[in-house]
Order: structure tokens, then sequence, then C-alpha cells
């Protein structure tokens, strides 16, 4: 089973695809050094990125030009 639940993620967001791209987003930056916000059994950056969006550490805002 996924933790956090899908379900649970699609509350945060407005659409399943914001969700995609705010997690990718966040994961290119864990990679690239970015300190997790979160305490994490896992060592991949997307999982981490969708905990601390389900944990509300990551915000997003829509401009007409993408998601910031």
């Amino acid at each position: 089973m996924i933790n956090p639940s899908i379900d649970t993620l699609v509350t945060k967001v407005d659409s399943k695809y914001t969700l995609v791209v705010l997690a990718a987003k966040r994961a290119r930056e864990i990679m690239d050094g970015s300190p997790s916000s979160v305490d994490s059994k896992s060592n991949k950056q997307v999982t981490i990125a969708l905990e601390e969006i389900a944990q509300d550490k990551i915000t997003y805002e829509r401009t007409k030009s993408g998601i910031k």
C-alpha cells in the first residue's frame, strides 16, 4: 500500500496533475541537495516529496506560466 495514500494527497492540491508536477519539482530539489522538511524512513526523493505534501510542508501557487 502506498503511504501517504493518493486519496489524502489529492485533497492537498487542486488536481492529480498538480500533485505530479509538485512532487516532481520537489524531488528534483531534494536530489540537488535541498534538505528534507520531514523525517522519513524512505531514501527515495519522490516518496519524501509526497510525505512533505501530505504534511502540508510544501505549498504551491498556480500562475499563468505554471506552478511555483
